[in-house]
């Protein structure tokens, strides 16, 4: 049994690079060439050390469903660094890995609740938004007919980065989720706090810097590696910790927002399929996959005892 190859997950089209996975379309120009180059920085030496630490220590043995991931996303990178193995099918693995850029699981196989994601079947606005309100004791979620000021409009869909502000009341739209206006960062800079978690456990911050203008879309102007403690209290680690646990999700990047006036914590999105910061330092790349690494092999470890339990 063998896997499908990412070179499938792609085409181009006149002049337009087509994303088959998501559905997204990027114009090829010079922008998306300077991406690219940007990511062989990343890729080549994480391929490298793949192909050493195979050799002299090979890792775990992964088998990913519905297909593998990309070299593009952060959980390629991790297992990369640690030497991991693809799996010659499901039964040879180590651990099978759920991987599917998808907002709802509808599948029932019983054989998914042993998959790392396997239990996390809905990431959606709407989901995310109730589980914080439990968890964190305050409300993201607002009701655009009742509020007043400004809001933010989105859809359900995980990664469409389609928000936009709102000036409330105004009617609501369907198939449209409203949360409250995070105001974040100083002067004309916003900031977003993406906290890849592993095996229920916050393991770095990507701190986003981005211009207020396009708050909403997945362009930064820099982006910083910092260590959890720096960056969020005991409290406040204690309570994204359970936030995980309660959405189930094993592997995958919370984006966080610091209210600037109250100081307060919002969770407003969960990816389940996130990728890395291209603006990130080379070394700063290298020490976030390092410890992405080291945290998705104690990952397999921990499913492993579990399963010989």
């Amino acid at each position: 049994m063998t896997q499908p190859s990412w070179l499938s997950t792609f085409s181009i089209r006149d002049g337009v690079v087509h994303y088959h996975d998501t559905g997204a379309r990027i114009r090829l120009n010079g922008a998306l060439m300077r991406d690219v180059f940007a990511w062989l920085t990343y890729y080549v030496p994480i391929r490298l050390n793949a192909a050493i630490r195979q050799i002299v220590r090979p890792g775990p043995r992964l088998w990913f469903m519905p297909k593998p991931p990309p070299p593009w996303y952060l959980i390629w990178n991790a297992s990369a660094w640690i030497g991991a193995r693809a799996a010659l099918s499901p039964e040879k693995a180590d651990v099978c890995v759920y991987f599917e850029d998808a907002t709802w699981v509808s599948a029932s196989d019983a054989a998914l609740l042993q998959c790392i994601n396997g239990r996390c079947r809905d990431v959606s606005k709407t989901r995310v938004g109730e589980v914080f309100a439990a968890v964190f004791g305050y409300e993201l979620l607002i009701d655009p007919e009742r509020a007043e000021g400004a809001a933010v409009e989105k859809g359900e869909l995980n990664g469409a980065h389609d928000g936009a502000i709102v000036h409330c009341p105004t009617p609501r739209k369907s198939g449209r989720v409203y949360q409250k206006l995070i105001e974040t960062g100083e002067g004309d800079l916003v900031e977003d706090l993406r906290t890849p978690c592993v095996g229920g456990e916050p393991v770095l911050v990507f701190i986003k810097r981005r211009s207020r203008n396009e708050r909403f879309a997945n362009t930064n102007t820099d982006v910083a590696l910092a260590d959890v403690q720096s960056v969020f209290s005991a409290d406040e680690l204690k309570r994204i910790r359970t936030f995980v646990r309660e959405m189930q999700l094993d592997w995958g990047g919370l984006d966080i927002l610091r209210e600037r006036q109250s100081g307060r914590l919002y969770i407003v999105d969960v990816n389940k399929t996130d990728m890395p910061p291209l603006k990130l330092r080379f070394f700063d790349k290298m020490r976030a996959s390092r410890q992405l690494g080291k945290a998705l092999q104690e990952l397999v470890c921990a499913m492993n005892e579990r399963g010989a339990a």
